[in-house]
């Protein structure tokens, strides 16, 4: 399962192409799907980023609702039906439909974040507010990470 870390910032083309950071591109090598899965954060104005094997498992993980259900219906119309496979071009680049920038208020720079099995893009101006944010609220609520149950180490 890819991990992706750190944070980049690109500059975004007049055509909506981005340059996906090499250390991203790298933690993909091998996978069936040369690019990325983008779809509208649901909690941030941001960008969702995921390999195509991860969006596989969220969609099995659908199967736990009652396919009929107004929450399995809900979770997938607004992640799965608003998903975009985004394939790398021959210079690692990604053509990001301009209704995601705008969602994201992304005009220039995108910051690409490493959020372990996902990353988020956002505009790199707003991204420093939401890291501040980020790391006053873990300072402030003393967050950790939980424990592994024993065998799962």
């Amino acid at each position: 399962m890819p991990l992706f870390l750190s944070t980049y910032v690109n500059k975004v083309d007049k055509k909506g192409r981005i340059s996906v950071p090499a250390p991203f591109r790298a933690t993909l090598m091998g996978q069936n799907f040369q690019g990325v899965v983008l779809f509208k954060a649901t909690s941030h104005p941001c960008i969702e980023g995921f390999d195509f094997g991860t969006m596989e498992e969220m969609s099995s993980r659908l199967d736990h609702f009652d396919m009929f259900s107004d929450q399995q219906d809900d979770i997938a119309t607004a992640i799965f039906a608003e998903s975009i496979q985004c394939a790398f071009d021959a210079e690692g680049r990604i053509n990001v439909p301009q209704a995601l920038l705008d969602y994201a208020k992304i005009h220039d720079g995108a910051a690409f974040v490493g959020l372990g099995k996902k990353f988020q893009i956002w505009d790199a101006e707003l991204f420093e507010a939401r890291r501040a944010e980020a790391r006053g609220n873990v300072i402030r609520e003393n967050l950790t990470l939980p424990r592994l149950p024993k065998g799962d180490a």
